[in-house]
């Protein structure tokens, strides 16, 4: 062994080289703590703070992934039902609901024809001008008819005093004594007073009948209305039972439906109803009165050796019948005209099912009639179309 020099000098340690060497042993430490740690967690997963709430994360998400599954399926199936809903709905207003846009606005036309004849001498009246009962139309000449009304009056003069001298002399005889007359004289007297009567009374109706025919010449308007298609002109020649003046009787508007005869169950006599003229916003309001009982059907009308005419048919293609309904009209919107002919779009409304009603009941009572009209269970409504008893 050695001995030790005490003079010899200790080596002294480096302060870096204490530091590299502390710094390897932590790291050295770490290393073991991190061998251990994955010892630990055979997956090598780190285990850490973080890792601790990962399970919780997992079945949160998996339940929000269920949850709008289950809203998406049920959103589905809601939208399939209104959709289903709304597609019966509408083929039931559109084909089967009680409206139609075959419509039309109709009225009664007054055909003036004069009673007697003659030259048209004075017109009162232009083409559309409104009238109103009794009011002039046009005049014929009167002359001819004055004349007549003077010479039946003299006539009748005439026969008045034949009479009171007829009366007088059968007066006279029936006082006289038996001794001045016979009886025989008497029943002559007496049976011409008779036939002068007769002839004062025939006398007086040609005098009534000339006065008719006189006022007659003055052709008036039966009717309150318009004056439509004039063609009449003065100096035209007025033959008697001629038509030559319409006016429209503005008193009896009213409406047709032409209605298909599947629509009849869903109408009912005292329905209201609302027309829509074509270029107008505002409906015409009124009511159902009464139903056609009769369509002209053209498989009866005979053809050749008077047998009957039957048109083939395909019987994949059946159309429904049309027939008419009329509906009387207590309402016209103000600036809507009322013209012979226009198209109006008709529709029926159920007042039974208004009335008293709340907005969800109707709603409800209208789907339940379209679908049982769309499975073909809807009945006719009893004693809305009034039936022979």
């Amino acid at each position: 062994m050695d001995a030790v020099n005490p003079q010899q000098p200790v080596p002294q340690e480096d302060p870096r080289s204490a530091a590299i060497g502390s710094t390897t042993d932590a790291d050295t430490s770490n290393s073991t703590s991190q061998r251990s740690s994955v010892a630990a967690n055979p997956d090598g997963r780190r285990a850490d703070s973080s890792n601790v709430s990962t399970p919780d994360k997992s079945s949160s998400k998996r339940g929000q992934q269920f949850l709008l599954s289950i809203s998406q399926r049920l959103a589905t199936v809601a939208i399939t039902l209104v959709a289903l809903l709304v597609s019966i709905v509408t083929w039931d207003l559109y084909v089967t609901g009680p409206w139609t846009r075959d419509g039309r606005l109709r009225v009664q036309v007054a055909s003036v024809a004069p009673e007697v004849f003659g030259k048209i001498n004075e017109l009162r009246i232009v083409d559309n001008q409104f009238v109103h009962k009794g009011d002039i139309l046009y005049q014929i000449d009167p002359f001819d008819f004055e004349v007549t009304l003077r010479t039946d009056k003299a006539v009748l003069e005439q026969r008045q005093a034949d009479l009171h001298v007829k009366e007088l002399q059968s007066e006279r005889r029936r006082r006289l004594s038996d001794l001045a007359t016979t009886p025989e004289e008497q029943q002559v007297y007496e049976g011409s007073a008779i036939q002068a009567k007769a002839a004062v009374d025939a006398a007086q109706q040609q005098v009534a009948q000339a006065e008719i025919n006189l006022q007659r010449t003055e052709v008036r308007s039966p009717v309150n209305g318009y004056v439509t298609n004039l063609l009449l002109r003065e100096g035209d020649y007025a033959h008697t039972g001629v038509s030559n003046v319409s006016v429209i009787d503005t008193d009896s508007f009213w409406i047709d439906g032409y209605f298909e005869e599947t629509k009849l169950a869903r109408l009912c006599v005292g329905d209201r109803a609302e027309a829509k003229l074509m270029g107008y916003a505002l409906p015409i309001v009124g009511h159902v009165t009464t139903v056609t009982r009769g369509v002209s059907v053209s498989n009866a009308a005979p053809g050749a050796q008077g047998l009957p005419n039957v048109d083939p048919v395909y019987t994949w293609v059946r159309l429904a019948q049309r027939v008419p309904v009329r509906i009387a009209i207590d309402d016209v919107p103000a600036g809507v005209p009322l013209v012979s002919g226009a198209t109006a779009t008709v529709t029926i409304r159920d007042v039974s099912h208004v009335d008293g009603t709340s907005w969800f009941g109707r709603v409800i009572s209208s789907l339940t009639t379209s679908l049982l009209d769309f499975t073909g269970g809807l009945s006719a409504r009893p004693g809305c179309i009034p039936s022979r008893t």
